[in-house]
């Protein structure tokens, strides 16, 4: 099961330093911001995780592989051509952010319980969901702030209800139908949501 959590990491922590990696070209920084951008967003929720956890240091500062990811795919995407057509075509970059960021949200909220369950196995469901939805979330948002953005999560779509949603259902069926399905189908839904709500702009009521 070690192989499986890794590669979903894996996969979580290409998508969000490329979310992050768009966000910072978009912002106009250079190479060094760029990497730092994808870098926290790829890797803070899991620290702020690990922290809560008690389990340090954090699983970044003990395996360099997580980081050096987030490097590789930054400095791809800073490459002349790719980010050209990725910030440059509104709809390239907005795809992109969406696709990613919904991918990694997801891959992130259902590890995030995954190491919960494992870390503290006798934890109720509240402890185990609250410790996925803020791995899922916790990078997107300092992503945000450092970038000068309101965080996504306040303003635009269902993020974290969806990061919710698809924690809750993982926790529900993590002994019925055990690690490997439990997370599938979480990570599938937060996926399906986020995307749903893009495209038929679902929003939580707000202020006027």
């Amino acid at each position: 099961m070690g192989a499986f959590v890794f590669v979903l990491e894996m996969i979580g922590t290409v998508a969000f330093a490329a979310s992050g990696a768009l966000l910072a070209i978009r912002k106009k920084m250079d190479i060094f911001g760029v990497c730092m951008l994808a870098l926290i967003t790829s890797v803070g929720g899991g620290i702020i995780r690990d922290l809560l956890l008690g389990a340090t240091p954090p699983s970044t500062f003990r395996n360099p592989i997580y980081a050096i990811t987030a490097a590789v795919v930054s400095a791809i995407i800073f490459i002349r051509p790719v980010r050209y057509y990725l910030t440059g075509n509104h709809m390239a970059y907005q795809t992109g952010m969406l696709v990613m960021d919904s991918l990694g949200l997801a891959v992130f909220s259902v590890v995030g319980v995954s190491i919960a369950y494992t870390a503290r196995p006798e934890a109720g469901t509240f402890l185990i969901v609250f410790v996925g939805v803020l791995s899922g979330v916790g990078g997107g948002v300092l992503r945000d702030v450092l970038a000068g953005e309101t965080p996504y999560i306040f303003v635009k779509d269902i993020y974290a209800c969806a990061s919710l949603a698809g924690t809750l259902l993982c926790a529900v069926l993590w002994k019925p139908l055990g690690q490997v399905y439990a997370m599938l189908i979480g990570a599938i839904t937060i996926t399906a949501i986020r995307l749903l709500s893009a495209t038929f702009k679902w929003n939580l009521p707000r202020a006027d």
